[in-house]
């Protein structure tokens, strides 16, 4: 083949691959809007407590070219751990007519979805979408709403082995959950099973209006010998308070996000919140050029981390197994 025709055709290859995007679905090739496009942002947690989240969203987007305040604005608005409120807060974002919004959980999806079938939505959530009937399917999601899942809720089995292969005495493990949430009712249903198969007695601890100290109280009247934290908006809201009675209590503890080991909890299995918000910014630079959330495929992460944090077992005496420790994604030192 003659080289001119080989760089010719490797050109269309590449033309190709640009104009499919990032995400395998075809998309028109836009620049940035004329106007600064108006992002909504709905967050389960304080505004402290999705900072993180919000700045690695906002480096995706600065990567693709666009440039905050010029290209585009976040109106945000944050229910501080508080699930009653996403729908008065949805609703309001709504009515500032924003051009997408950004959702980070499976009830916050479920309520901006209620309060409009027409702005498009990202949604970066630890649940299955489908089960939790925000999309048709996976890969054509139907309707305004798309996004990344973690699938969090099928991982706490995995985060239980994690737990029994770092302490293999453990028998009795306690499992810190909310009253009336998905996360819960899907662990639960599985409880008995992953308990059986691990040689655990497994307790589910629903707290109910953040009564922590009380629940943690109970953990330590049943000697209980380890934790394990579901994924919740409400509990990573209140993580400092959490890994402190852990720490009081001398449990090693597993939890379902990562910003727990952050603050000094021990161990964190799952996937990486940074990484799908900064990947969620593929799918609004996609939205905002045209595309329709409905032909844009939901995306699961292709890495899962294990996070050790050392500090932390030092100071509670305990000994991280060095087939565990080579494993980690991460050692905090």
């Amino acid at each position: 083949m003659a080289t001119g025709t080989a760089h010719v055709i490797a050109r269309r290859r590449l033309l190709v691959c640009v104009a499919t995007g990032l995400l395998g679905a075809p998309v028109r090739a836009h620049a940035q809007p004329t106007k600064p496009a108006r992002i909504g942002r709905l967050s389960p947690l304080s505004a402290e407590a999705d900072a993180s989240n919000l700045a690695a969203f906002r480096q995706g987007l600065r990567e693709l070219g666009w440039l905050e305040g010029q290209h585009y604005t976040i109106e945000a608005r944050f229910a501080d751990g508080k699930g009653e409120r996403l729908p008065a807060l949805a609703a309001e974002l709504v009515q500032r007519r924003v051009d997408l919004i950004l959702i980070g959980s499976t009830p916050g999806t479920l309520a901006v979805k209620k309060a409009t079938a027409t702005i498009p939505i990202v949604m970066i959530t630890t649940g299955d979408p489908v089960a939790g009937g925000l999309v048709a399917s996976m890969r054509r999601p139907g309707g305004n709403v798309t996004g990344l899942t973690a699938l969090g809720q099928a991982l706490n089995v995995k985060r239980l082995e994690i737990l029994k292969e770092t302490f293999p005495a453990v028998t009795r493990v306690a499992v810190l959950a909310t009253s009336g949430s998905p996360y819960t009712s899907r662990f639960q249903a599985e409880r008995e099973d992953a308990a059986r198969a691990l040689g655990l007695q497994v307790r589910v601890h629903e707290v109910r209006d953040l009564t922590f100290d009380r629940t943690f109280a109970t953990i330590r009247a049943q000697r209980s010998e380890a934790l394990m934290v579901l994924p919740d908006a409400t509990l990573i809201t209140h993580r400092r308070q959490i890994v402190e009675l852990a720490a009081q209590g001398r449990l090693p503890a597993v939890y379902g996000e990562r910003e727990f080991v952050d603050v000094g909890g021990l161990m964190f299995y799952g996937a990486s919140l940074a990484d799908m918000y900064r990947h969620a910014a593929v799918y609004a630079d996609k939205i905002l050029k045209g595309a329709k959330p409905a032909d844009l495929p939901i995306e699961q992460p292709t890495k899962l981390e294990l996070v050790v944090n050392l500090k932390t077992a030092r100071t509670l005496g305990l000994t991280i197994p060095p087939a565990v420790l080579a494993r980690a994604d991460r050692v905090v030192e």
